[in-house]
Parts: C-alpha cells; sequence; structure tokens
C-alpha cells in the first residue's frame, strides 16, 4: 500500500495543486466571527527543496482548541506564550498529516505524522523537528488531535505532575465536557478520586454522568449562584481544581477549596473574549494555603511516549473514552473554531479535512 502510494507522489512530483488554506483577515477583539476569517484557494507544488530535511505532508484532520483564541489579539513581545497569529497568514495549530514528500531521513511518503501544521490542505515543514509518529493506528487517526494528542497530555500532566491528585481526594473540573477536562476526569476516577464536573447544557452534564463516569455535574448556565452548587456538590470541599474557565467559576471555587488544596491553571476560556478580565478573589490563596500553578505542556514534552502507552492502554481496555465533533471539510474550520466560544461542540472539536 505504502509503495503505491509512493508510486502515484514521484509520478505527480512537481505538480502545483490547489491548497485551500484558513488565514486571519484581522486581529480580533471580543468574541471572533466566521468573518474574521477566511478560507483563500492557494497553490503548493509537490515538492521539497532539494538537499533539505523538509516534509511536504497532506493534512488529514485540524485540531480546533480555545487557546488558538489569545493568539488571534495583537500581543507585547512578552505577553503571550506563543506567537500572535499574523493577519494575512495561514492559522497553524496541532494536525494530523501524511507525508507526500520527504527530504528527511526519519519519514518517508505515505508515513502517518501529528504535529503543528497549517491550517490548509497541504503545509511544507522546513524542519520537522516536531513531528511525531503516529504510533497506534488501531485508533482513530483523529484520537491524535484530542485524547493520544496535546489534549490528552494537558490533562494528564497537569493532573498528576502540577495537581499531585491522590487517591480519596475530590476533584473538580471546570469546562469538563471538552477535549481536556473529560480525560481529567477519567483519570482522576481511575486514579480513586470523587470527581465534579461542570458544563454548558444538560447534554453535556448527562455526558459526564453516564459516559464519563463522573460522581455528579451541573450545568452552570442553569445555577444562580455558582458557590452554592459547587457546596451541593461537594460538601466537603475541593482538593484539585482543574481550571479551565477563570471568572466567576474561579471565584466560587477558591470559597470551597480546602485547606492546600492544588489548582492546575490550564486556561481561562471565560476570559479570552473579554477587553478587561474579571476580578478574582485570590487572598482566598493565604489563609487556606491553597497553591495554584499555570503549565505549559511543551514543559511535559519528555513525558509523552510514556504517556500514549498509558493512554493507549486505557483506549483499549475501555477504561477511557472520548466523544469527538467532527465539521467536514476546511471550509466548516472557521465556523468549528468559533463555535467553541458558544459552547457548541460537544467533546474534542476536529476539522476532517481528508479522511485516508
Amino acid at each position: 500500500m505504502a509503495a503505491a502510494a509512493a508510486s502515484v507522489v514521484a509520478e505527480a512530483e512537481g505538480e502545483e495543486v490547489t491548497n485551500r488554506q484558513v488565514i486571519l483577515k484581522r486581529y480580533v477583539n471580543g468574541c471572533p466571527t466566521v468573518d474574521d476569517m477566511e478560507v483563500v484557494a492557494g497553490a503548493v507544488r509537490l515538492a521539497v527543496p532539494p538537499g533539505s530535511a523538509a516534509v511536504l505532508v497532506k493534512n488529514l484532520y485540524l485540531s480546533c482548541d480555545p487557546y488558538m483564541r489569545t493568539r488571534m489579539t495583537r500581543h507585547s513581545e512578552t505577553s503571550n506564550f506563543v506567537p500572535d497569529y499574523v493577519p494575512g497568514k495561514v492559522l497553524d495549530n496541532c494536525s494530523v498529516c501524511k507525508v507526500v514528500l520527504s527530504g528527511h531521513p526519519d519519514f518517508k511518503p505515505g508515513d502517518l505524522l501529528w504535529g503543528v501544521t497549517g491550517w490548509e490542505e497541504y503545509s511544507l515543514i522546513p524542519n520537522p523537528v516536531f513531528c511525531h509518529r503516529i504510533n497506534h493506528q488501531e485508533f482513530p487517526l483523529s484520537y491524535y488531535t484530542g485524547v493520544l494528542g496535546v489534549p490528552g497530555l494537558t490533562a494528564y500532566a497537569g493532573l498528576f505532575e502540577v495537581a499531585k491528585a491522590k487517591k480519596g481526594e475530590s476533584v473538580f473540573v471546570s469546562a469538563a465536557a471538552g477535549a481536556v477536562g473529560q480525560i481529567v476526569g477519567q483519570l482522576a476516577k481511575l486514579t480513586g478520586c470523587y470527581v465534579v464536573g461542570s458544563a454548558g447544557s444538560d447534554q453535556k452534564v448527562n455526558l459526564l454522568k453516564t459516559k464519563f463516569g463522573f460522581d455528579d455535574a451541573f450545568n452552570y448556565k442553569k445555577e444562580l449562584d455558582l458557590n452554592a452548587a459547587l457546596k451541593r456538590c461537594l460538601p466537603h470541599g475541593i482538593d484539585v481544581y482543574f481550571e479551565n474557565v477563570g471568572g466567576a467559576m474561579l471565584d466560587a471555587v477558591l470559597r470551597n477549596m480546602r485547606h492546600r488544596g492544588r489548582i492546575a491553571v490550564c486556561g481561562q476560556v471565560s476570559q479570552y473574549n473579554l477587553e478587561r478580565p474579571d476580578g478574582v478573589d485570590l487572598f482566598q490563596l493565604v489563609g487556606k494555603h491553597i497553591r495554584m500553578e499555570g503549565f505549559l505542556v511543551s514543559e511535559y514534552a519528555g513525558d509523552y511516549s510514556r504517556f500514549e502507552e498509558e493512554m493507549a492502554r486505557y483506549l483499549k481496555e475501555g477504561k477511557v473514552v472520548c466523544v469527538e465533533d467532527v465539521a467536514e471539510g476546511i471550509e466548516a474550520a472557521p465556523a468549528a473554531l468559533v463555535g467553541l466560544f458558544a459552547g457548541r461542540n460537544v467533546g474534542k472539536q476536529v476539522v476532517a479535512v481528508a479522511r485516508e
């Protein structure tokens, strides 16, 4: 099969083909809209620079992630942990892709990889040092944008390395039905924790309780008093909070943390579209000796191989399951990304560019 694919590529090498791309039209203030992006018809030549270690890949699945919103606003040099997108340029993020042509000794045509590529049909990667081979093709390839990719590693590292969750503790997860939250809750349950999650619809709350095995969950949009909701679901307080939303939820959580509780700050999606962030009473950290720590998943890249094998085992044994929301075609990418901030997705949001 791989030999046949290589033969077809060799016959077409050097040909110029259409390469549809998603570009940022302008910097964004407030909530992003589909009109802030545009799908344009670019072109790419099926070739890699002679003598280079570059690879040309065909993108199969694109990952939609809330952090992408932070890159759509212009920041000072030091204020953002990843580079801002540039108006008129192609967006980029993690994807699953197939090698078309390669000048790199470790990769050959037909190889399946995951890593950072452009939001486009084909990407030329000059130095594929951050591309990873897909080792478990028995699972859907799209899993490498989620449970077996960066979101899964984020859940794993945040829960165990940052928050140090232990058997018998109470864990609360916000945005719990999302790509990261659903994995955090299941890993915490496997550890022997009591797990509660919040989500933005009754459908998602039902998923948390029935599919992901959370002990309890609530629809934060229906709660008039978040502090009361947390006291109802976690009457003895919270040992570990996996923070995904910020704002009013974080404020309520702080009032319900137990002595020497830990908070792993993964994201604050409620704040990304605000010009002025909501204030939070961080003085709660003092009296209760709470540890609150932000983290970047890139710091735990060295743990990926161990994580991948452990997560693959959980998936095979049915101990972890995942839910994906797949949008079809690159034209659907802008709407899929914008939909994250309205809670339209159920599970990990993925864009299927090509299924092969």
